[in-house]
């Protein structure tokens, strides 16, 4: 699990698609700091179903910045 602080642009010769998966997500709170979740769990495929693959989690800051970078990547997008 990562408590995500910082984003940055990177670049990659590999660009391919993911197989979907479904990601939950949950809000609390720790020491008066507003928390987003995001857990990703494996493909149908996986051994074990339902497991978490992946967390990360944002902070108002975090979030913030990452509103940003959508809007960005998808300008169509309207709110």
């Amino acid at each position: 699990m990562a408590l995500i602080k910082e984003f940055q642009t990177v670049t990659s010769d590999t660009q391919r698609l993911h197989g979907p998966v479904t990601c939950g997500y949950r809000t609390f709170t720790v020491d008066g700091q507003r928390v987003l979740q995001l857990d990703t769990y494996g493909s149908t495929e996986r051994q074990i179903l339902d497991k978490i693959s992946q967390s990360v989690q944002l902070d108002v800051d975090s979030a913030r910045e990452l509103l940003k970078i959508i809007e960005e990547s998808f300008p169509d997008l309207t709110r």
